[in-house]
C-alpha cells in the first residue's frame, strides 16, 4: 500500500501533540536511562587503577555517547502491544487501512522528537561538568553514526515487536523481553565497551545483533576502531531476519487472535 506523505505527517503530528502533553513525564524517562552515566564513573575509576584498552577520558566519551544513543533508540512497543491484545484494543486498529505497526512507529518517532531538546541540554550540562571529555567528531563519523542510529532504532523495534507477537499465545510476552534484556544489557555495550572483552569473546558477540544497537553507533561517534562494512552488513542482515520472522508470526498470531472472537 502506498503511503502518501500527507498521511505520514498527520500521523506523526497527532502523536507528537500527544507526547508534548506528557513532556514532564518524558523528562523523567530520560533520567531513568542514566545507567550509562552511573557506569561511566565506575569505569573512569577503574581506568585510573587498571590497564584497559581505553583511558578515563575515552570511557567518559563512550558512556556519554551510549547515554545519548539510547535516548533515540529505546523501545517499549511490547508493553503497548501486549495490552492491546489482552484488552482487545487491537481489534479497532485492524479496521484502519494500514498495518497497526505504523501507529507504534509513529508514537516512538514522536517521542524521540520530544526528547531532542532535552538531549541538547544534557549535552551542554555534561561538557560543562567534564570539559576534558570534549571532542569534535569527524564529519564522516557523525554521518555514519546518524545512519547507524536509524538502523539501531529499526533493529531494536523489530526485535521487540517480534517478541511482542507472542502476546497472541501468552499473557506475559513482556517476560520474553525481560529475558532478552539480560543478554542485551551485557552484550550490547551498555555496561562496558566491547573493547574490554577478551578478543575471542568480542568476536563471537559481534556476530549477534546485540552490539549493533549500542556499541557500534557509539564507537563510530567517538572514533573507536570498528569494521564499518561488516557492521552495516550485520545490522541490515539482522533487520531482514527479524522482519521476516515478525511477518511470519504476525500472520499466524492474527489468525489465533481472530479465532478468539476478535
Amino acid at each position: 500500500m502506498k503511503w502518501p506523505l500527507k498521511k505520514i505527517l498527520i500521523l506523526l503530528s497527532v502523536y507528537y501533540a500527544y507526547m508534548i502533553e506528557y513532556r514532564a513525564e518524558i523528562f523523567f524517562w530520560v533520567l531513568s536511562g542514566s545507567l550509562p552515566i552511573i557506569l561511566m564513573g565506575v569505569w573512569i575509576e577503574a581506568a585510573q587503577r587498571g590497564n584497559f584498552n581505553l583511558n578515563s577520558v575515552e570511557f567518559a566519551r563512550y558512556f556519554f555517547a551510549v547515554f545519548q544513543i539510547r535516548q533515540f533508540t529505546n523501545i517499549w512497543v511490547i508493553w503497548e502491544f501486549e495490552k492491546e491484545v489482552l484488552e482487545g484494543q487491537l481489534s479497532f486498529k485492524l479496521l484502519y487501512p494500514f498495518d497497526p505497526a505504523w501507529h507504534h512507529v509513529a508514537r516512538h518517532i514522536a517521542e524521540k522528537m520530544t526528547r531532542f531538546p532535552i538531549a541538547i541540554l544534557l549535552t551542554i550540562l555534561f561538557f560543562s561538568l567534564y570539559p576534558q571529555a570534549v571532542w569534535i567528531p569527524s564529519f564522516t563519523g557523525i554521518i555514519f553514526c546518524l545512519i547507524t542510529i536509524v538502523l539501531s532504532f529499526t533493529l531494536r523495534f523489530l526485535i521487540q515487536y517480534t517478541l511482542s507477537m507472542f502476546a497472541f499465545w501468552t499473557e506475559r510476552a513482556t517476560a520474553l523481553q525481560q529475558f532478552w534484556f539480560l543478554f542485551d544489557i551485557f552484550l550490547s555495550g551498555i555496561t562496558a565497551p566491547l573493547d574490554v572483552f577478551p578478543p575471542m569473546i568480542k568476536e563471537i558477540v559481534m556476530w549477534t545483533p546485540f552490539p549493533y544497537t549500542v556499541y557500534f553507533p557509539a564507537a563510530l561517534l567517538i572514533g573507536l576502531p570498528v569494521n564499518l562494512v561488516r557492521g552495516f552488513f550485520m545490522m541490515i542482515a539482522w533487520i531482514v531476519i527479524f522482519f521476516i520472522l515478525n511477518r511470519w508470526l504476525w500472520k499466524r498470531g492474527l489468525a489465533e487472535y481472530s479465532g478468539m472472537g476478535a
